[in-house]
């Protein structure tokens, strides 16, 4: 585990951010981080086409909300 200095204004979007999404402020940059990161890697994926990625990798079964 590691300190990271952000900006002050980007630590007060994460909080916010945060609030929504149920995480802590750490889990919500670390969200950030990996989609970021990935979204560097794979520059022709949408963040939905991304999160898909990650759900597959992980083996969780999304519902298809068309069919269902």
């Amino acid at each position: 585990m590691g300190i990271v200095k952000i900006d002050d204004d980007l630590h007060e979007e994460a909080r916010r951010a945060s609030a929504v999404m149920c995480r802590s402020i750490n889990a919500q940059a670390e969200f950030w981080m990996k989609v970021g990161m990935l979204a560097e890697a794979n520059p022709t994926s949408s963040f939905n086409d991304i999160v898909k990625m990650q759900f597959t990798a992980a083996k969780v079964q999304v519902p298809d909300l068309a069919v269902a």
